[in-house]
C-alpha cells in the first residue's frame, strides 16, 4: 500500500451523500453521526436539511454539502441562484448543482455557459465551492467534453460525473445508471484545466474503487459506504 495514503487523506476525499428521497430526518441525523465519526470532508444533503445537520456538526470538521436543483436540473437559472443562496445562507460550505440536462442534450452551450457562469459567481462571491454536476449516462463524449471546457473557462472548483439517480431506460423497459466509470473519469481529467478538481459519484462503494479512482485524478467522492470503505482502510493497516 502506498505509504503517503492515510486514514484522514481518504476520509477528506468523501462527501458523505445522504440523498436518498425515504430519508427520515432521524435517518440524516445518524449519517451525520457517521459523518463526524469518519471525519469525512461533508455531509452532502437535501437544501431543507442543512440548518438541522449545521446544528450536529458544528464544531467539528465536517462541512456541509448542498445539492441544488436535484437531481433533474430542470429549474430555472433564477431558482437555481435563489436556492443557492437560501443553501450559502442556511450553513452550506459547498454547492452541487446539476446542469440543465435537456439543454445539454440540445447543445445550448450558451445557455450552459451562462448559468454555470452565474451560480459560481453566486457561490465564489461567498468563498464557497461550486462543484457541477454534469450526470454522465445521459451525455456522450463530446458532451462531456464540451462541459469540461466551459467549467474550465469559468474555473469552477469540481466537475462531478453523476447524482446517483440518473437511471437510463434500457431495452427491456427497466432503468439502471453506470455512474462514475473509468473511461468518463479519464475523458474528464483529460478536458479539464486549470485548479477544476473531480467529484466521483455514483457506483464508489469499495475501498478499492477508492483507490482506483484516486489514481485517476479524482480528489473527491460521494458515497453512501463511507463505514465500509474506511473500515477496510483500518483492516488493510492504514492509518
Amino acid at each position: 500500500m502506498n505509504s503517503e495514503i492515510t486514514l484522514k487523506l481518504l476520509s477528506k476525499m468523501i462527501d458523505h451523500a445522504l440523498l436518498h428521497p425515504t430519508l427520515t430526518d432521524a435517518d440524516i441525523l445518524k449519517g451525520c453521526e457517521i459523518a463526524k465519526k469518519y471525519d469525512t470532508a461533508t455531509v452532502c444533503v437535501k437544501p431543507y436539511a442543512i440548518e438541522m445537520c449545521k446544528n450536529i456538526l458544528e464544531g467539528t470538521g465536517v462541512g456541509i454539502c448542498s445539492v441544488i436543483a436535484f437531481p433533474h436540473g430542470n429549474s430555472t437559472t433564477r431558482m437555481k441562484i435563489k436556492e443557492t443562496e437560501e443553501a450559502m445562507q442556511l450553513g452550506a460550505v459547498e454547492i452541487d448543482m446539476v446542469v440543465n440536462i435537456g439543454k445539454v442534450l440540445e447543445g445550448d452551450w450558451n445557455y450552459i455557459s451562462d448559468e454555470i457562469r452565474q451560480i459560481n459567481d453566486t457561490v465564489v462571491e461567498e468563498n464557497k465551492i461550486l462543484k457541477v454536476i454534469f450526470e454522465t449516462d445521459y451525455l456522450n463524449t463530446g458532451q462531456i467534453i464540451k462541459l469540461c471546457k466551459i467549467c474550465s473557462a469559468h474555473s469552477v472548483a469540481f466537475v462531478k460525473t453523476s447524482t446517483g439517480y440518473g437511471f437510463v431506460k434500457q431495452s427491456n423497459g427497466m432503468y439502471s445508471y453506470k455512474g462514475a466509470t473509468d473511461e468518463h473519469l479519464k475523458l474528464i481529467k483529460q478536458n479539464i484545466t486549470g485548479k477544476v478538481q473531480i467529484k466521483a459519484s455514483g457506483g464508489v462503494r469499495t475501498l478499492d474503487d477508492l483507490l482506483r479512482v484516486r489514481s485517476i485524478g479524482v480528489t473527491r467522492i460521494g458515497a453512501t459506504a463511507t463505514v465500509d470503505i474506511l473500515e477496510s482502510a483500518r483492516a488493510r493497516g492504514i492509518v
